[in-house]
């Protein structure tokens, strides 16, 4: 995630920012699994799961929405999801 210009004006309010989207997301039948604060390219990295990937996605645009922070999302895979996609490829 991204800072941007309001959320970067209130950074004083972000640790209560940042600890509200995450009872929102754990509301949302959702898990942090780590969150981080940056120095560099982004301003905080976050990972978490949802339910689906449409959640996933509904919860990083409605964070986006509010205006404090851009979100940059990716899609992990485990080792074992990407070797089963080398055997499917690779038959």
């Amino acid at each position: 995630m991204k800072l941007t210009e309001q959320g970067i004006k209130n950074v004083k309010d972000a640790p209560a920012r940042y600890e509200a989207a995450f009872r929102a997301l754990e509301e949302s039948g959702g898990k942090v699994i780590g969150f981080w604060i940056a120095i560099g390219e982004y301003d905080y990295v976050a990972i978490g799961e949802n339910t689906s990937d449409e959640a996933a996605l509904a919860f990083a645009v409605g964070l986006s929405a509010m205006g404090n922070v851009r979100v940059e999302s990716v899609k992990l895979f485990t080792r074992e999801q990407f070797e089963g996609a080398l055997k499917m490829l690779y038959k």
